[in-house]
């Protein structure tokens, strides 16, 4: 993970970052859900997809995977689906998701950010 990002915003960026997040895992939840509740069996696999990235996303768990599967899955309810203008709007943020990063606060950053290590002088 640390290949992909050389940093992990911190500060407003990290903030931004958080709420595109908090937002796109929480849409994609919220439209496979949906989907699930109107019964089309040809989309439940992909709406169990939807949930599992979505709540990855919402963790900032795997981002680069799980907001690329958000791109591909938003493509797919967006072809889908009636009203695309959710679906692509969701596409959009999971790839910037995917190409940007996760930001400060979130679980890849906590497993795979970078340490600061602080070696104290020996007291002899």
């Amino acid at each position: 993970m640390r290949r992909l990002f050389s940093t992990f915003a911190r500060g407003w960026p990290g903030v931004g970052l958080f709420l595109m997040r908090l937002v796109c895992g929480t849409v994609c939840v919220a439209q496979a859900v949906a989907t699930l509740h109107n019964g089309s069996s040809s989309a439940g696999a992909a709406a169990g997809l939807a949930i599992v990235a979505g709540l990855f996303l919402l963790a900032g768990l795997w981002t680069p995977i799980a907001g690329s599967l958000v791109a591909g899955l938003g493509i797919w309810f967006a072809l889908a689906d009636t009203n695309p203008l959710a679906s692509v709007l969701l596409a959009t943020i999971g790839a910037a998701l995917a190409l940007i990063g996760p930001g400060a606060w979130s679980v890849d950053a906590r497993l795979f950010g970078w340490k600061r290590i602080d070696v104290r002088d020996r007291a002899r």
